[in-house]
């Protein structure tokens, strides 16, 4: 089978492999679509992302979807779980496997990750996809349920106000997410002029990133009151700044983004003047059958995120197209 393994930074070397042999309780799975992430972009221009390293050379990708191949669900499309926690350990009996210490997750540190034809996984987390979506908007799913847990700590009340801070593919999906949430007021930044347009195009208020000169138009979108509700998904201090400049006081800033390096930084004078209560997000948690529910529903967009589709021995122009943050969503299909 065809295989995109990353032996270093920017070095992505296309393999013939053997197909892997599915472990009891596994599927094979024939991949369809893969979503290149933020993070897949972290490991492909450093070889690592925060403290996670590059031992030895490693699939990318873990937005996925596809149809099993063999046993008694062959046939069946379905979008890929990316994440086993070990089961067994306090945080996981807590239902917090998307913080267990022993997680597997699909193309990230050494488990092998879904840029590739064939891939086998667990039945269990081989989620059955409706008609209503098809194989990339299964892929999206993923990412809609790290929106979701985002905005679940965000802890936004219907008619409040909401701050998103980084209009990426997940930042646009947080936006549809609040609107659905009840928001009555969206405001949004980004440093890129076609990503601010399709913020608007979703109902927010948006702003360039421009020195912070953004922050006074957008607080008075809000009245002047600030935001209930604040969330940074750009991985940049400058976001950071902004979601505690627009707070209001004793309210929540969910920092969701992951910088460049292993570290960010905040004004910790601001946030402690306004009691905030700053949250950090990782991943999502037991999401999928809500982020189902939202996106075969209507009520979420996923299909417009996708700007670009490539094949798999077309993925180093995939790759390139990412890093350029060009369009919104690039999707790779290994199947074509």
């Amino acid at each position: 089978m065809n295989v995109v393994r990353l032996h270093g930074a920017g070095d992505l070397r296309l393999a013939d492999e053997p197909p892997p042999v599915p472990a009891p309780g596994e599927a094979l799975v024939r991949v369809t679509a893969v979503g290149i992430c933020g993070s897949d972009l972290h490991w492909y221009e450093g070889s690592g992302i925060g403290d996670a390293g590059l031992t030895g050379p490693l699939v990318l990708g873990h937005e996925a979807a596809g149809v099993i191949v063999d046993g008694p669900r062959a046939g069946e499309r379905v979008a890929i779980d990316p994440q086993l926690p070990c089961g067994a350990c306090e945080t996981c009996a807590e239902g917090r496997g998307h913080l267990c210490a022993d997680v597997r997750f699909l193309g990230h540190s050494v488990t092998d990750g879904a840029l590739r034809e064939l891939l086998a996984w667990p039945l269990r987390n081989l989620v059955p996809l409706p008609a209503g979506l098809d194989d990339a908007a299964g892929a999206l799913l993923e990412p809609l349920g790290v929106g979701l847990h985002a905005l679940g700590l965000a802890r936004l009340r219907p008619g409040g106000t909401v701050g998103v801070f980084g209009c990426g593919p997940i930042g646009l999906l947080l936006i549809e997410l609040a609107r659905a949430a009840g928001a009555t007021t969206i405001v949004a930044t980004d440093r890129l002029p076609h990503r601010v347009e399709a913020a608007r195009a979703r109902g927010a208020v948006a702003a360039l990133v421009e020195g912070g000169r953004e922050r006074d138009l957008l607080l008075a979108a809000t009245g002047g009151r600030g935001v209930d509700a604040a969330i940074e998904i750009a991985g940049e201090d400058d976001a950071i700044a902004t979601a505690i400049a627009l707070a209001r006081p004793g309210s929540t800033v969910v920092v969701a983004g992951i910088p460049a390096g292993d570290a960010s930084t905040i004004a910790a004078s601001a946030a402690r003047r306004k009691g905030l209560d700053l949250r950090f997000s990782r991943r999502m948690n037991r999401v999928y059958p809500r982020a189902m529910a939202l996106a075969a529903g209507g009520r979420i967009d996923l299909a417009s995120v996708v700007t670009g589709r490539f094949p798999l021995a077309a993925f180093e122009a995939a790759f390139r197209t990412a890093v350029r943050r060009e369009g919104l969503k690039v999707v790779v299909d290994p199947s074509a």
